[in-house]
């Protein structure tokens, strides 16, 4: 028996790590690496110790003889990556029966390396894998700072709520909340309640960790009637962020349209036709539950604006939705390339995942039929968001291989990316949506870094963040030896005091405990794993109660 990685894969390589036989790839030594959709286990050298699946953070190892129903074809999936590829033997002169990459030694820290006192700015998984790095491998001080009066970040208000075990990574971060040297300062925003500046001189060094969370803009006309409304408003509404209002989405539309393809398009999507009953054990926000059971969506449109074979979704996510219950999944006919890219792509290639869904030219002119569907329409991008008296969003017009269509619809969720925001007192470079930086380091600002998407940009998963967290926590390092960060100039307990002046509704580690277990508490009534507070006072009165009765 073997173990295959199934679809929850998050890539951090905790498994690449333990695995005693090198059988997983790619490793991040590796070019690969950062580049493809998920790891892969070898079955030709998996020995079958189960240490993988042991240290995974999200349960995306299984044994291959327990996948059933839709998971099987993940047995296919790891083996067949590995088709082309030699079986591994080692070095004729190699002790060891496997082959290893040689290693690698990045950091070298002197016997007398001092304590540094360091802030990470956010809470997500970015922020998070530096803190991890920083207190397993230095001695360093950490404070936590979020601008949200509880933790988790992407975690928790970006991946979907019928994930969970994604959500897992949050139980391996939580560990460290109670860290001896750690300190939590939540509800705290820098350029708020702190300066950029005022944080630098309390600390030998600042990271910033605070991800990507404006969108990106289509730039065509009607893109801002109401009705048009980006997909990070749509996540972070049936996440139950803060920011969010109850009644910020309208789910009276039959037909809503998705522009963009990515795997947070298809999550909307999914959101948006799932049997809310299947939703009801998750941790979806209480409100979104309650709107999408009153909802009159039917079907859901998504776009792409290339072919299938370039779709910007991964090969798990589009499995996925292919076998969603109870709902129909349907390609759109329309151009002559659609099918052909589909017929003639490789059993391994994303287009391939289509070759069984039905295909139809659709009748836009038509409301939707009976039954929940979801249509996947290649080579169409939006020209036009038509409103109508009321300014409000009427219609679509898209392209086409016979000109221009028109989907009529009254809500449309604009999927296109994520796009970082100016951090107040850091340099930002507008067209990438980044501050300037050189592996971590911050142009002009000694001891001052970034990781996560604000470093690189809104691409990569969760477990993408370990590695860059890396690159930067070695940049810091190397600076710390050489003498180049600045001392603080207050001591460790100035800061903690004026964060407590400032922000008056401030939660530390213990209040963020209390909110745990509130919303665990509130979910168990239910039968969910946890029900959200949704507002930053009801976050803040649970964190003050301490006690949950």
């Amino acid at each position: 028996m073997t173990y295959a990685i199934t679809q929850t894969c998050c890539a951090d390589a905790t498994c690449v790590a333990v695995c005693p036989v090198n059988c997983i790839h790619p490793t991040p030594q590796e070019r690969a690496f950062g580049s493809t959709e998920m790891l892969h286990v070898d079955p030709r050298a998996c020995i079958d110790c189960g240490a993988c699946a042991d240290a995974c953070p999200v349960d995306a190892i299984v044994p291959v003889d327990r996948l059933s129903g839709p998971q099987k074809v993940y047995a296919e999936i790891n083996a067949a990556y590995f088709a082309d590829v030699p079986a591994p033997e080692p070095a004729e002169d190699s002790p060891n029966f496997h082959a290893w990459d040689r290693p690698t030694f990045d950091r070298t820290l002197p016997a007398d390396f001092r304590p540094l006192r360091i802030a990470v700015v956010g809470t997500g998984p970015a922020g998070m894998y530096t803190a991890q790095d920083l207190l397993l491998h230095t001695n360093a001080d950490v404070t936590l700072i979020d601008r949200l009066p509880v933790t988790g970040g992407l975690v928790r208000y970006g991946v979907a709520p019928d994930h969970p075990t994604t959500k897992q990574i949050g139980d391996t971060f939580a560990r460290f909340h109670s860290h001896p040297r750690v300190r939590m300062l939540l509800g705290l925003e820098v350029g708020e309640h702190v300066s950029a500046h005022e944080l630098a001189e309390h600390h030998d060094a600042v990271v910033y960790a605070v991800g990507a969370s404006g969108d990106r803009r289509l730039g065509v006309p009607g893109e801002d009637l109401a009705g048009s409304v980006p997909a990070t408003t749509f996540v972070a509404w049936y996440n139950a962020h803060p920011d969010v209002a109850p009644d910020a989405v309208d789910l009276s539309a039959e037909r809503v349209v998705v522009v963009g393809n990515g795997n947070v398009a298809l999550d909307v999507a999914r959101v948006l036709v799932t049997d809310p009953e299947r939703l009801a054990g998750t941790d979806i926000a209480d409100h979104a539950l309650r709107a999408l059971r009153d909802a009159a969506v039917r079907e859901v449109v998504v776009l792409g604006r290339r072919g299938p074979e370039n779709a910007a979704c991964t090969r798990p996510e589009l499995l996925a939705l292919a076998q969603l219950p109870g709902v129909e999944l349907v390609v759109d006919d329309h151009d002559p390339r659609i099918g052909s890219a589909i017929d003639s792509a490789g059993p391994h290639e994303l287009a391939a995942v289509l070759r069984d869904v039905r295909r139809e030219q659709v009748d836009w002119s038509q409301p939707p039929g009976a039954g929940r569907r979801i249509v996947l329409r290649f080579h169409s991008a939006p020209t036009e968001f038509v409103g109508g008296d009321d300014v409000s969003v009427r219609a679509v017009r898209v392209t086409g291989a016979s000109g221009e269509t028109s989907l009529s619809t009254t809500t449309v969720l604009r999927a296109i990316g994520y796009r970082g925001t100016p951090v107040p007192g850091l340099p930002f470079d507008e067209a990438t949506g980044t501050v300037p930086h050189d592996k971590g380091r911050v142009a002009g600002l000694p001891g001052v870094y970034v990781v996560g998407w604000i470093k690189r940009g809104s691409s990569g998963g969760i477990g993408a963040n370990r590695a860059c967290a890396a690159e930067t926590v070695t940049s810091l390092l190397a600076d710390a030896v050489e003498g180049a960060l600045p001392a603080p100039a207050h001591p460790a307990k100035a800061f903690r005091r004026l964060a407590r002046r400032r922000a008056p509704r401030l939660v530390d580690a213990r209040g963020m405990a209390a909110i745990d277990r509130t919303e665990r508490l509130r979910g168990e009534r239910d039968g969910r794993p946890r029900a959200k507070l949704a507002t930053v006072t009801d976050l803040v009165t649970a964190a003050r109660r301490r006690s949950v009765l």
